[in-house]
């Protein structure tokens, strides 16, 4: 069995909906290309996407919205209709073959399943995936379909596993977590930036599940200008404490890089500090409690030079049990990419410390967070007491 798998083609590259949408797969081959400059990844730990069937995505999605989304790539929908499904819009435009290229993404988060859960790996990445803000039958935030629902409903269906699903983009996991809301198999954290502020607006702590699921949904949403300090702390209790009480058979992770200081799009104020924690985490709650089982992918990040390539490599690092670099990135990566980056590249794997001025009201966001945490995970710490 090999420690880890590593699933990736090109061919990811096609999920395109413009040259200036701040959704750029183009990230992937940076990240790519930096475990490699460092020898990495090796083409034997590579595996290759295939393309999710329609049944497999009508395990999540309506079947009318799958054909939408087939016509809209074929340039066959009227822009009304296109956007009563959610595409078309300024966020998530048409674009030629979008069905075969979104597809392609959830191909990629099912192998990467089947590779863990069938044990040719131990370990998983699809770092193409992480759409996590994909409905039944609408588009949203960047996202066509939803290859983490898909994912966990095919492995509830093909391999009987209970799920854990840990979001730590920015943004809420929404999709996510009304796919499950009623599910009490499926375990959905999220950890993101508070939607007083930011897309898409839901992610309260008072969002806890229905039903017989109630109880299996948990929302952490950390007030803007969080800094590693206090997001760490929000993400190693929650998470600890949420495994143990759901003890699920396999952990799916969302790895957003977008709550770094960097991102262009939100306001939190991570650093790589929260980069190396969050996979070396996720790592031990594998171990102690699914055989090892942990499956990856990425999800937002957008600033795709100086954040996501070394976000993201230090998932496939932790994932390899390889050491975690430290000092100068590789000088060919640097002299390859240097010119072609709009802004100039972060010379090390670590932040500069510091990396931004003081933030005047820290002690005040950390207080706030942690209340909002203590609520949060009431809901199981009352039934440890009883």
């Amino acid at each position: 069995m090999k420690r880890a798998a590593f699933v990736y083609s090109e061919g990811q590259l096609d999920y395109k909906f413009s040259e200036t949408h701040p959704f750029n797969q183009k990230r992937l081959v940076l990240t790519a290309n930096l475990l490699r400059s460092i020898d990495a990844l090796p083409d034997s730990a590579i595996v290759e996407p295939r393309v999710a069937t329609d049944e497999e995505l009508a395990l999540i999605h309506d079947e009318r919205y799958i054909e939408i989304v087939k016509k809209a790539g074929n340039g066959e929908v009227d822009q009304i209709v296109a956007e009563n499904y959610g595409i078309g819009t300024e966020d998530t435009p048409i674009f030629p073959h979008m069905h075969e290229a979104s597809a392609q993404l959830v191909g990629g988060t099912l192998t990467a399943v089947d590779e863990v859960m069938e044990g040719r790996a131990r370990r998983a990445v699809n770092l193409g995936g992480g759409l996590h803000h994909g409905f039944r039958g609408k588009a949203s935030g960047f996202c066509v379909y939803n290859d983490s629902s898909v994912a966990i409903r095919y492995m509830q269906e093909k391999y009987g596993a209970r799920v854990l699903y840990i979001d730590t983009d920015a943004h809420h996991g929404d999709g996510v977590q009304w796919s499950f809301y009623d599910d009490p198999d499926v375990c959905t954290v999220s950890i993101h930036e508070t939607g007083r502020y930011l897309f898409p607006g839901t992610g309260s702590i008072t969002e806890r599940g229905s039903g017989q699921g109630y109880g299996t949904s948990f929302n952490f949403p950390v007030d803007a200008f969080t800094e590693d300090d206090s997001f760490l702390e929000v993400y190693r209790t929650s998470v600890r404490e949420i495994a143990e009480f759901f003890k699920p058979d396999v952990i799916l992770t969302q790895n957003g890089a977008d709550a770094h200081y960097f991102d262009p799009l939100t306001h939190l104020h991570s650093t790589m500090r929260t980069y190396r924690e969050i996979p070396k985490v996720a790592m031990e709650l594998a171990e102690q409690y699914c055989g090892g089982r942990w499956i990856a992918v990425g999800g937002g990040g957008y600033d795709i030079w100086r954040v996501v390539p070394r976000a993201w490599s230090l998932i496939w690092l932790t994932m390899n049990e390889a050491e975690i670099p430290e000092g100068p990135l590789p000088e060919k990566w640097l002299a390859r990419y240097g010119p072609e980056s709009p802004v100039p590249l972060m010379p090390h794997w670590e932040d500069p410390d510091p990396l931004y001025k003081p933030i005047p009201r820290k002690p005040e966001i950390e207080e706030k967070n942690r209340l909002m945490m203590e609520k949060a995970l009431h809901i199981i710490r009352s039934e440890k007491k009883e």
